[in-house]
């Protein structure tokens, strides 16, 4: 063996000690074969051979030393005879073997001295690259057969299945074992995985238990796998790769013919017509396997391709940005493989165009990459030069990928990190030194690169900020790289979530023209939701959107051509988790985003009302009614949440629109309830009901979430005894269920969600009382028995929806009991007490927490009650359900320092609009420590909308500290420190644990 072609050994000390183990194991061999490895590594050829494969690998090396023999004929025979002799004895040692055990052993063995006989013939260069990758090819073929056929023999001895002929069991066995990408092509390289489908052909396969046929074949794939890369004391055969199946994420390991042919014909992708093309069957029953690819023809080679199929097609690769010129690759760690002018864009090089002219010209129908684009060329698709350069620029590729896979046998194709690395695989070469190699490689580098790109100077680009790749099985190492560098915390479940909209998975992802705008989509879509705060979640939510999508072609086509909506909605998925859910439940909501009053100012109670009588109109029943409320309600909350969003409004002006709707909606549900419920119990002769909101809603400032606090009162006449309806109730149990019916009409969970979240419990004696109050008790109750802290929540009542004269007459009461005449001192007192235990149970140092932070909303609405319980009999005029009204008429009847009301005011708007915007993009409350800087912006819009905008965090923070800080002074000035000064009582009056504080 000449060795003018064998490399230098990089690390001679390893050499060295390959040498004393050879000489060791010749020591232990002794006889015949003894004395020839002694004689071997004592001559200078045969010292150079074994200190060219030691001295560069430590996993060749072992392998030396441990098959004497196996060297003994190579070096005798040659590599041809000594291989083709390997192959004979494995086919006829593993053909007819009942035990697993014992194939995986005689697999394993002859995978090692395989892996040795290539090895040696690539390092001395004895053999082409055509002929090294057919050897492992070979091999990985020839051990799936005998396993397969091993596995057969097994299911039928079980008595799982009936083999036709059971001394060749695969002969009409239905089992498809196909060989996908290198080996289906028969490239493979060294360390490289074996890429499978495993399928069975349901109309052929014969079986005495049909039930257990999918069970049968799946576990055939499994117990394949095993036999193929279980590492045992003799090592493993070969990773297997199953992923390349139909859906792998959704199907099982073996999938049958007829679900096969199902999902290529449906939701089949452009990437998977390239994988198809070297699609070959190498085990099993090779009768079933050719007719399945037969079948699969027109998947793959399709005769007619639309703008849209070839654009699809590009992107399998145009991703990936192919620059011509340019040359700014570093050899350490570069992927020889995936990374720019590597291994994979020569075949993609081959496999884009196939895909267009294959289906017209049988001819390039070729699997092994350089025959296929040599018959590109010979058809004039491709130049001579591309193929000469192209074809120089594969082998030499796959020699490095050979030896950077020697080394260690790792399944990489990365060159080294480490500049000692790089040295070492250029020795292993037979380069001088590294600076040869890395000018050697990175001019194939750039020849490759300069020839993709020439592919794509005229198609279309696809706009996005690097590597945007999810066709295939690997996660592509330069979208794990462009993902992390948006944002995104984990790349591989982002590419492993779009991959799965490219798979089909959901309804609206099923058509080719649905797939074929998503991937035009998806990079401005990322790009859009790796801007808002938590990317990773947003995709989350994008995610469910389009899985509760019916269709997915007009919404997408809507996006395409609105660029702007899909931003939008990005914006919504990251930062709005109420609106996404929102528009998850009813995607059709983007409709109305189109027309052009969406973004308009909100409009006034009478339009909301004539708006909702529309949508009402269309109610054929009760049902149909609480549906349509629930949707047309929502729409118009998303409306608001998307205005808030934007910025064109925000949480304090939307308050009366979103309390308006509330008005609107539960006051005509009351009245339908009461229609339906008086068709089974009649009506109370005489009576009357009303609907008294309060809280936020009673002050007519509502957020997108809040809940609703509702109490009711009803009136009857005293000689009232029943219902005249066919189930008579008396007056109270009437009203109670009455009142039941409502907040379950209100809060039943239907399509489209609840309509609100109702609280009850602020009616007279909280949860104690009864779900209805009559008026007449409601008076009793509030003149008598309430405490300080519920006729502070009586600032805020106001009635909604029911009788007319009876909301008179509870408006009046009401009125009657804020102006009474009350004991000054033990107002302050008791609001003072009743400020301290809140700020024990819900105190909190985040001013973020815009309620219950000192100089927050509770603050600022206990000054407004407190003023004006203190001074409504005096000034009637203070009083007002809106907190800002109220507080202005203290200021204005001269109660209030202006000064001191104008920064109140300041700072409960503020507040609002801080709450309004927190509770569109958290969870409510903002936590300084997870503050996004993505949230900064809009959070600094909303709480000071007409000063510049915060420069970070930290800055908007301290801002809003010093607005608390003031407003809690005046708290302090105004309420705590005059009701310190008071003398001390003995009995304080004890919040009711039944009832919420106000």
């Amino acid at each position: 063996m000449p060795t003018s072609a064998l490399p230098k050994p990089f690390d001679t000390g390893l050499a060295e000690r390959g040498m004393e183990r050879w000489r060791q194991e010749a020591q232990a061999a002794g006889g015949e074969l003894g004395a020839w490895a002694e004689a071997f590594v004592d001559d200078a050829d045969g010292r150079a051979l074994l200190e060219a494969v030691a001295g560069n690998s430590p996993f060749l090396g072992q392998i030396l030393t441990r098959e004497l023999s196996t060297v003994r004929r190579i070096v005798e025979e040659g590599h041809d005879a000594a291989f083709a002799a390997l192959m004979v004895g494995v086919e006829r040692d593993g053909a007819g073997e009942r035990n697993t055990d014992a194939l995986m052993a005689t697999l394993r063995v002859a995978k090692r001295r395989a892996a040795l006989l290539i090895a040696m013939a690539d390092i001395a260069g004895a053999w082409p690259l055509e002929r090294v990758t057919g050897a492992l090819s070979e091999l990985a073929e020839t051990a799936l057969r005998l396993a397969s056929a091993h596995l057969l023999r097994k299911a039928a001895d079980g008595g799982m299945l009936t083999l036709p002929d059971p001394e060749r069991p695969w002969v009409g066995s239905g089992l498809i074992v196909l060989a996908m990408g290198k080996l289906g092509a028969r490239e493979l390289n060294y360390s490289s995985d074996v890429d499978l489908i495993v399928l069975y052909d349901d109309e052929v396969v014969r079986t005495p238990k049909p039930d257990h046929l999918a069970r049968t074949f799946i576990r055939l794939a499994r117990d394949l796998v095993r036999i193929m890369e279980e590492r045992t004391k003799d090592g493993y055969v070969f990773r297997t790769d199953l992923r390349l199946r139909p859906d792998p994420g959704a199907t099982p390991l073996a999938v049958s013919v007829s679900a096969a042919e199902v999902y290529y014909a449906s939701v089949g992708q452009n990437w998977e017509r390239a994988a198809m093309i070297k699609a070959r069957p190498v085990a099993g029953d090779p009768e079933a396997g050719a007719a399945f690819l037969r079948t699969l023809e027109p998947f793959v080679w399709r005769r007619h391709l639309d703008f849209a199929a070839i654009q699809d097609i590009h992107s399998i690769k145009r991703q990936i940005n192919a620059h011509k010129g340019h040359r700014e690759i570093t050899v350490n760690g570069h992927d020889i493989k995936v990374g720019r002018g590597g291994i994979r864009e020569i075949e993609f090089f081959a496999q884009t165009q196939q895909l267009i002219f294959g289906g017209r010209d049988p001819r390039v129908r070729i699997a092994p990459t350089l025959k296929a684009i040599g018959a590109l060329t010979d058809t004039g698709r491709v130049p001579a030069a591309a193929l000469e350069e192209l074809t120089e620029a594969y082998h030499f590729l796959r020699r490095v990928e050979h030896r950077v896979q020697m080394i260690d046998d790792r399944q990489t194709h990365r060159i080294p990190e480490t500049a000692e690395g790089v040295a070492h695989l250029a020795t292993f070469l037979g380069y001088p030194d590294g600076e040869a190699f890395r000018a050697a490689l990175l001019a194939r580098l750039g020849r490759v690169e300069d020839r993709y790109a020439e592919l794509f100077e005229e198609a279309p680009p696809l706009s996005g900020p690097g590597n945007l790749v999810f066709t295939g099985t690997d996660d592509d190492p330069g979208t794990v790289e462009t993902l992390a560098r948006m944002g995104f915390q984990d790349p591989s479940r982002v590419i492993a979530i779009v991959s799965g909209w490219h798979r089909g998975r959901y309804r609206a992802t099923r058509s080719t023209r649905a797939r074929e705008l998503l991937t035009e989509l998806a990079p401005g879509l990322l790009e859009a939701l790796a801007g808002t705060p938590q990317p990773d979640a947003a995709l989350v939510n994008v995610d469910s959107f389009l899985g509760k999508l019916p269709a997915g072609v007009g919404l997408f086509s809507l996006f395409y051509a609105n660029p702007w909506l899909l931003t939008l909605v990005a914006e919504i998925m990251g930062t709005a988790p109420q609106l996404a859910l929102t528009l998850s439940r009813n995607p059709l909501l983007l409709d109305a985003v189109l027309s052009p009053d969406f973004f308009d100012a909100l409009p006034g109670r009478d339009a909301i009302a004539a708006e909702h009588a529309r949508a009402m109109a269309a109610a054929r029943d009760f049902e149909d009614a609480l549906a349509l409320s629930r949707s047309w309600t929502n729409d118009q909350r998303f409306r608001a949440g998307a205005q808030i969003l934007r910025g064109i409004t925000d949480g304090d002006r939307s308050g009366p629109f979103l309390a308006d709707l509330a008005d609107v909606v539960v006051a005509d549900l009351a009245n339908r309830v009461a229609e339906e419920f008086a068709r089974r119990h009649g009506r109370v002769p005489g009576g009357s009901w009303v609907v008294v909101a309060m809280g936020k809603l009673g002050s007519r400032q509502l957020t997108i979430t809040s809940d609703i606090d509702l109490i009711v009162v009803y009136d009857a006449p005293a000689d009232s005894r029943q219902s005249d309806g066919p189930k008579a109730l008396a007056p109270n149990e009437y009203f109670i269920k009455l009142t039941q019916r409502l907040t379950n009409a209100i809060t039943a969970p239907m399509a489209d969600g609840r309509l609100y979240e109702v609280d009850m419990r602020l009616r007279p004696s909280g949860n104690a009382g009864p779900l209805a109050t009559s008026l007449e008790a409601f008076v009793k109750y509030q003149g008598k028995d309430a405490w300080t802290w519920e006729h502070m929540a009586l600032t805020r009542a106001r009635v909604i929806g029911g009788d007319p004269a009876l909301a008179a007459r509870v408006d009046a009461a009401v009125r009657a009991v804020l102006t009474a005449e009350r004991d000054p001192d033990r107002l302050l007192r008791d609001v003072a007490d009743m400020r301290r235990r809140i700020d024990k149970e819900f105190g909190t140092p985040n001013v973020w927490n815009v309620k219950y932070a000192r100089g927050g909303l509770i603050d600022i609405e206990f000054v407004a009650q407190y003023l004006q319980l203190r001074h409504g009999a005096a000034h009637p005029d203070i009083l007002s359900v809106h907190t800002a009204a109220a507080i202005g008429n203290a200021a204005r009847s001269g109660l209030l320092d202006a000064a001191v009301a104008e920064e109140l005011v300041a700072a409960l708007r503020t507040w609002r609009r801080v709450q309004g915007f927190l509770r569109l993009t958290t969870d409510g409350v903002l936590d300084p420590a997870q503050a996004s800087p993505s949230l900064v912006p809009g959070l600094g819009r909303a709480a000071f909308p007409d000063d510049p905008p915060p420069v970070d965090f930290a800055a908007l923070d301290t801002r809003v500290r010093a607005l608390a800080a003031r407003a809690h002074d005046h708290y302090r000035r105004l309420v705590d420190e005059p009701a310190a000064q008071l003398p001390p009582v003995n009995t304080p009056a004890p919040l009711a644990e039944e009832k919420p504080v106000p």
